[in-house]
């Protein structure tokens, strides 16, 4: 495995590269080949952060962590990374049985869906409402959704509006 070990605010140090690699050695078992692990060590004040990727010809794992020691921010990041691991070997798996089930059941002649097919199940339409950034977050919040679309009124452009994961807002924009 081959690491690209970077920090900002922060000198790598020998016991912390060790540490890093002896780590992320781990995730080795899942795969035969590994592409260079590019790994970022960040310090801003009091948070540790530590942002993996791991670029894979039809793949990125990514992930990021954050904590007061950055040992252990390693060790999350590790975890998240493992998880991500597993959850897209189980797809994998799943599509792989799903086509063998599918060949079995259709004719020779028929082809097995592409895994990189995709089934749309809904289609809506609806007229962009012209209204400013504020209405069109209440709007979100009364339909109960986690993203809006609309005509900005100041800029006359669709955009969205949507909630972030530490619970404010933000804004997408269209050229």
């Amino acid at each position: 495995m081959k690491f690209n070990i970077r920090g900002e605010n922060i000198e790598v140090t020998p016991a912390l590269r060790e540490y890093v690699e002896k780590k992320l050695s781990k995730l080795e078992r899942y795969f035969d080949t590994f592409p260079e692990i590019k790994v970022n060590l960040k310090v801003y004040s009091d948070q540790q952060r530590v942002e993996v990727n791991i670029p894979f010809p039809d793949l990125l794992l990514r992930a990021e962590e954050a904590h007061t020691d950055m040992y252990a921010a390693i060790d999350l990041v590790v975890d998240k990374l493992e998880r991500q691991i597993r959850k897209h070997k189980t797809k994998v798996n799943r599509k792989v049985r799903e086509k063998v089930a599918v060949a079995a059941t259709e004719a020779p002649s028929q082809d097995v869906l592409d895994e990189d097919d995709i089934e749309l199940v809904r289609t809506k339409r609806f007229d962009l409402k012209p209204m400013d950034i504020e209405e069109a977050i209440l709007q979100m919040n009364m339909l109960g959704h986690n993203f809006f679309v609309f005509t900005n009124s100041e800029t006359n452009e669709t955009s969205v509006v949507y909630t972030r994961r530490d619970g404010k807002y933000g804004l997408i924009e269209t050229k």
